[in-house]
């Protein structure tokens, strides 16, 4: 099954770059050269200020083969979220697609850092599961994104939950389900510690029987990882018999046979 879409990308890495053609052009040719006919890019909303709308357009004018979507990664950052969602509110009708996620529990712990192991072992780690899936659904119901990122980021280092999770699953599920979102199938978790695709196979299976649809998505952080293990992606979504992902343009949702 070939794949067509990215919606996950991280231009600007973890710092302030503003967009300029020197730093965006390299993603639109690595996703020509990969057959990725549509891509969003989803800088993190921390650092919304390097987000140029007219660099954008000069991108899709210099690329008229790819559907380029503006889009940001809105997170519960606590020091820069409130300042985010303002931003994402100013410019909803400017954006094509915003990604919701959790990387920050308990306050300022910012779980998924590299090193943060540690942290996962001094803590009761079915409480961690809780208030990270509490988080989730929270930004589910934010009205503002239109789709949920790694839904299961919080095994990042392979920590599993001890109790039984079921009823924190369903409740999450559907929440995304009665918000009309979609939700990602990453293939981040594979370069991870967890080395498990986000999410697992059986949320997904979960999201399936609940109606919710799925973008597919590598959360790159460079151009180079743009698309990466989509082939194994591909496999896998085959596997489920799943025979569509969505793609967004100005927040509306179009699916799209595979």
């Amino acid at each position: 099954m070939k794949l067509f879409s990215d919606y996950h990308l991280h231009p600007q890495g973890h710092r302030l770059q503003p967009y300029t053609r020197e730093l965006l052009q390299p993603w639109a040719e690595q996703a020509r050269k990969l057959r990725l006919g549509d891509i969003a890019l989803t800088d993190h909303d921390r650092y919304h200020q390097g987000i140029d709308f007219g660099e954008i357009e000069r991108l899709r004018e210099a690329n008229p083969d790819l559907k380029i979507r503006a889009g940001i990664e809105l997170d519960n950052d606590p020091v820069h979220s409130a300042a985010g969602r303002a931003w994402v509110e100013k410019n909803w009708d400017r954006l094509d697609f915003v990604l919701g996620s959790v990387h920050f529990l308990g306050g300022d712990w910012a779980f998924d850092h590299a090193g943060e192991e540690a942290e996962f072992s001094r803590r009761d780690i079915d409480e961690v599961y809780a208030d990270y899936f509490a988080r989730i659904g929270a930004m589910a119901e934010s009205g503002l994104v239109d789709c949920m990122g790694h839904l299961d980021l919080v095994k990042i280092f392979g920590f599993r939950a001890r109790k039984n999770i079921d009823d924190l699953l369903d409740a999450v599920l559907s929440t995304i389900r009665r918000a009309d979102l979609a939700m990602e199938l990453s293939t981040a978790g594979w370069r991870k510690p967890v080395g498990e695709l986000y999410p697992s196979d059986e949320i997904i299976c979960r999201a399936v029987a609940k109606g919710i649809p799925f973008t597919t998505a590598s959360d790159a952080h460079s151009c180079l990882q743009l698309g990466e293990n989509f082939d194994r992606l591909g496999k896998k979504i085959s596997a489920l018999r799943i025979d569509e992902v969505v793609i967004f343009e100005r927040h509306r949702r179009i699916a799209v046979a595979l």
